[in-house]
């Protein structure tokens, strides 16, 4: 089977290898540090030994997983710690197809681009349900995808690349739509600390045995390379999960588990709602330039991310490669979320930088 090489890779080598300055705002990596406790888990655990330096259980840390099962109010027994949100998410569309309920999945359009590379790899096919203009998505578009051959429904919430958060009213609908039609709905909660609309809604509200929720701790603590997840499974379709991640894993790292779990322990919400007020601070800022550059853009409610479409500038893959040569900032062209916003260009708002960015681009395009 061909798979695609994700643009993200393109776009970042080719932004790496100029010969100038260039702001990324490729790649979504939190640039406002880690809490306290990551650091200082890491340094308890080094100091451990012995025992605690070999495997431990596949599906994770018990008192991770207990943190974790506290904080979503489900049992422990349900949680797969995961290598990063890329596995758990993996993980629930093929407990999806495994139910053999179907071979489709729905998503949306524009998209995260890994989950119909997902879809590929798991031999599916992918039916796309075009978002509103201003990213939301609505049920009975999604309702009117869904067939008896839907095996699962991928939501992500909030969302990249739109920053639409998805209401209770929502998410209650597109748990319905997945047991009128026997299907899981997965939904990808990996933002959820950076809902700016307070609308933001757990598919874990509705009690059903058709959804699964996945995240990570890679955005919430700022710790991209610990690659820690975990997906919250229905108790009937955990244990093939977990021989899954077994058979593909083996587990998940120790230390950064650990890290984690200490992380988790000592952070208070104050470093979360810091963060929140710095982003909403950098939307401000790099909004303004738009304006200023005559650009419609996306006004997300939460996550870190802003789509733009520029005057006669398609965000064609070319024209990114000319904004790193001539304007100094790198994005990703719209073409990588889909069709619909192929002439769109995402920027991840995760640098010190955007202000910079946000003035570069002004001035290119004023």
């Amino acid at each position: 089977m061909d798979y695609d090489t994700p643009l993200f890779f393109h776009v970042m080598s080719y932004a790496m290898e100029a010969e100038h300055d260039v702001i990324d705002m490729v790649s979504g990596n939190p640039d406002w540090g880690s809490p306290p406790g990551i650091s200082d888990g890491l340094h308890e655990y080094a100091d451990l030994g012995g025992a605690d330096f070999q495997y431990p259980p596949s599906e994770g840390l018990r008192e991770l997983r207990e943190e974790i099962a506290a904080r979503r109010d489900v049992d422990q027994s349900q949680v797969v710690v995961t290598c990063g949100g890329g596995e758990a998410n993996y993980l629930a569309m093929a407990r999806a197809m495994e139910r053999e309920s179907g071979d489709e999945f729905i998503l949306t359009d524009p998209v995260y681009p890994y989950y119909p590379g997902k879809t590929k790899m798991l031999g599916a096919t992918a039916r796309f349900v075009a978002t509103d203009e201003d990213g939301t998505l609505s049920p009975e578009a999604v309702r009117e995808q869904a067939s008896e051959n839907t095996a699962g429904i991928v939501v992500n919430s909030p969302n990249n690349p739109t920053g639409a958060v998805y209401d209770e009213e929502t998410m209650r609908e597109f748990v319905s739509i997945a047991e009128e039609y026997d299907a899981l709905l997965v939904s990808d909660e990996v933002y959820d600390h950076f809902d700016f609309s307070g609308k933001f809604t757990s598919a874990l509200s509705f009690d059903s045995d058709n959804r699964i929720v996945t995240n990570s701790f890679s955005k919430t603590l700022a710790i991209t390379g610990f690659r820690v997840g975990y997906a919250i499974f229905p108790p009937e379709l955990v244990d093939v999960a977990k021989t899954r991640h077994m058979l593909t894993n083996v587990a998940t790292s120790r230390p950064a588990q650990y890290a984690v779990l200490h992380a988790l322990r000592e952070t208070t919400p104050e470093y979360h709602e810091e963060n929140r007020q710095l982003l909403k601070s950098r939307v401000e800022t790099f909004t303004s330039a738009l304006d200023a550059a005559g650009a419609d853009y996306s006004e997300p409610d939460g996550a870190f991310y802003v789509m733009a479409r520029f005057p006669d500038f398609p965000g064609t893959l070319s024209n990114v490669e000319k904004l790193i040569d001539e304007a100094g900032v790198a994005g990703m062209p719209g073409e990588a979320f889909g069709s619909s916003r192929d002439d769109w260009v995402r920027f991840a708002l995760v640098t010190p930088e955007v202000e910079e960015a946000a003035e570069r681009l002004a001035d290119y395009f004023g």
